[in-house]
């Protein structure tokens, strides 16, 4: 699995427990974080993800056959302010995620609303779903 850095330090605006809106056509509305794969942080301090990260959640909200599983899901918009490389801070109205492969290949095949540009360069098959990259 090839991943893209991000440049500099991202400020994160998720973590464990957080609740975002599913913003493909996989039958999930809404999921919760569970945990953040490759997170290194400190001794008891909650795991914490931002936009272009893959996260494991649970589907809370949604199909009957969707609700109560486990999936991955790459956060594409938060709602925390982060700053870009040129200097912008960029926020979004809600915070979002794209249910995806453990690889990063997605499972829906359309993507409602904009994407961060930071989700879709480091996950090529979401910047190809996407239909906004902002």
């Amino acid at each position: 699995m090839t991943m893209k850095g991000i440049a500099g330090r991202q400020t994160h605006g998720s973590q464990t427990g957080t609740v975002l809106n599913v913003i493909d056509n996989t039958g999930a509305k809404t999921i919760a974080i569970i945990t953040v794969p490759r997170y290194h942080g400190t001794s008891r301090r909650y795991p914490k993800a931002s936009v272009g990260d893959i996260v494991i959640a649970s589907v809370k909200k949604g199909t009957p056959e969707m609700r109560r599983q486990v999936v991955y899901a790459v956060i594409v918009r938060q709602r925390r302010p982060f700053r870009r490389a040129d200097g912008v801070m960029i926020s979004f109205e809600d915070n979002a995620a794209v249910i995806t492969t453990e690889e990063g290949e997605t499972k829906g095949t359309d993507i409602k609303g904009p994407v961060a540009r930071e989700a879709a360069e480091r996950w090529p098959r979401i910047a190809a779903t996407a239909s906004t990259i902002i």
